[in-house]
């Protein structure tokens, strides 16, 4: 018996369009979901090294649940390179501002970081409302 490794052009073939609906799930979970999606994780040609996933395009991202006190702690830092230039935003604030950027930035923090993992991002669409321009790819309701 052989491993089965998928190749680069049959796995371009054999792609995929999935819709997720975020409204009221936790976070985490939806990121975690996506990220598998993401990867090819979920079929039997999964190979490590090859992205071999589908799109997934996630909508009521502005709706997504944070559990706990995570809306006032989870922050998100950046910083200019200068000294004493560290912007710290609130997870509410983020919501508020860009609502698609949690579930971006979640879903980035689960994908390899090297060039497939930048390859793999790039598949993800995420959109505040509940409208979205890829109705022509007929994509598939994706559930938790």
């Amino acid at each position: 018996m052989r491993t089965y490794n998928a190749k680069p052009a049959e796995a371009i073939a054999a792609r995929q369009w999935w819709v997720l609906d975020a409204e009221g799930q936790p976070l985490g979970r939806v990121a975690s979901r996506v990220a598998s999606i993401l990867r090819g994780k979920h079929k039997t040609t999964f190979t490590p090294h090859v992205d071999t996933g589908d799109f997934v395009v996630v909508i009521n991202a502005g709706k997504v649940k944070a559990t706990g006190k995570k809306l006032d702690q989870k922050n998100y830092y950046t910083h200019s390179g200068y000294i004493g230039h560290l912007k710290a935003t609130s997870l509410r604030d983020t919501i508020a501002r860009t609502p698609e950027m949690p579930i971006k930035l979640a879903v980035k923090g689960m994908l390899p970081k090297n060039v497939l993992g930048r390859q793999l991002i790039k598949k993800l669409k995420v959109y505040a409302g509940s409208e979205h321009p890829h109705a022509a790819q007929s994509p598939q309701q994706l559930s938790l």
